[in-house]
């Protein structure tokens, strides 16, 4: 019996119909852009497996970062305790964030980054005696599967099971081109009821949706209206961060600072799970009090862990180098030569470029669900191929690894030439 077998006998995956689904293929090596299954067969990840490793797999430098900090401490608990690579990496981070944001919460995945925020948001309104139990979420959005992030979200096959058990979340218009106006009068009239604690959003690319962009001067009057409004804000950053969007986050291209942010995936360089939520300390010093029950009751038992905090630190260090901060406008350049190639293709709808990620739209007469027939079509095309890459209903995206070489990138872009002819 194979890998693949074995896992089929053994494991439940995510996000998938295991009545309708057959064997996968097992990996079993990583190289850079690179990824081998136990066949032999290559792949190249041209879309970072799930926007995690933007500095290539089996990065000597991470794992080397990693080994020297197991060999030292591989983790202590963080409740009633510190450790040296933590406070390394909030020192680091604190200087890339927005200079708005003070305090770090460490937790372990993009949705409990997202859960913590929320939790926050609330609790301190509840702290200060106000009730404001509501939250403002973009349509479409997506912020991870926990309870708060669910609700958060708004593709709806994702939560309709669990109608009735979430938070209250009153969603508006993405501010794409055309609708600034309308998401705007939609947002001005929720805040006049004065009941929301915060309003999450994925700032400039909502990634599950398809990888939707909007504009930064959209973004920027939903916030200062908001925040006029004293309603926190929330930059989901999970899948922007570091580097995807040509700049180290997204709300760099901002002229207005988040209250809090959310940060994961790239975070530890696809090594270690680990998350991050920041805040201003306006935020913070809601939860000061001799009364021990306005603390913000809420932890993970590898919150902080060591070698996570080491791999990060080895990941910024990649992210600032000058190599990769060259291959990020590299492939922004690449993206854009082949956007002006098949923009204007028959069976090509619309496209966008944003940094490292590229989108497109194809044409179709029916309505696409998320997991429909030609988003299997058009995935297992792919990996038939030897690409990674996760259509989204109709819409097919590339947010490859910043070490991709432009061969790999123009046997990606060949690829997907060929995917649309097949359509």
């Amino acid at each position: 019996m194979n890998l693949s077998e074995k896992d089929q006998l053994y494991h439940w995956h995510p996000y998938t119909q295991h009545q309708t689904t057959g064997l996968l293929p097992a990996i079993v090596k990583g190289e850079g852009a690179l990824l081998w299954d136990e066949t032999g067969k290559e792949y190249i990840d041209a879309i970072a497996s799930w926007w995690v490793n933007p500095y290539g797999h089996a990065n000597k430098l991470v794992a080397d970062a990693i080994y020297a900090q197991l060999i030292t401490l591989e983790h202590v608990l963080f409740g009633g305790f510190t450790n040296e690579p933590a406070v390394r990496l909030s020192e680091k981070l604190l200087t890339l964030l927005p200079s708005n944001q003070k305090k770090i919460f460490f937790s372990d995945n993009g949705s409990t980054a997202v859960e913590v925020a929320l939790k926050a948001a609330l609790q301190y309104f509840y702290n200060q005696g106000e009730q404001r139990t509501k939250v403002i979420a973009f349509e479409d959005a997506f912020h991870g599967d926990t309870f708060g992030a669910m609700a958060s979200s708004g593709i709806t096959f994702f939560t309709e099971a669990f109608q009735g058990s979430l938070i209250h979340v009153d969603r508006i218009p993405v501010p794409v081109q055309g609708r600034e106006g309308e998401s705007l009068a939609q947002l001005e009239k929720l805040l006049q009821t004065g009941d929301y604690a915060a309003f999450i959003f994925e700032p400039l690319v909502q990634g599950a949706a398809g990888m939707v962009m909007y504009a930064p001067e959209a973004l920027e009057a939903l916030m200062k209206l908001c925040q006029a409004q004293k309603v926190f804000t929330i930059a989901d950053e999970v899948m922007t961060g570091f580097g995807k969007t040509g700049k180290n986050f997204a709300c760099d291209y901002l002229g207005v600072q988040p209250d809090m942010m959310c940060l994961s995936k790239a975070l530890t360089a696809g090594a270690i799970p680990m998350a991050l939520t920041t805040f201003t300390q306006e935020i913070f010093d809601g939860f000061l009090d001799a009364d021990v029950n306005k603390a913000l009751f809420h932890g993970h038992t590898f919150t902080a862990n060591p070698t996570g905090c080491a791999a990060a630190l080895a990941g910024l260090s990649l992210l600032e180098s000058d190599e990769m901060q060259a291959n990020i406008q590299r492939i922004h350049q690449k993206h854009l030569a082949f956007q002006s190639q098949i923009a204007q293709h028959s069976k090509v709808k619309t496209t966008r470029v944003l940094g490292v990620v590229f989108a497109f739209e194809i044409k179709t007469d029916n309505t696409e669900s998320y997991y429909g027939n030609l988003r299997n079509k058009l995935y297992h095309f792919f990996i038939e191929n030897g690409i990674i890459l996760r259509p989204v209903g109709n819409i097919v995206y590339i947010l490859p690894p910043y070490v991709i070489t432009d061969q790999q990138l123009d046997k990606v872009y060949q690829i997907v030439e060929r995917a649309i002819e097949m359509v």
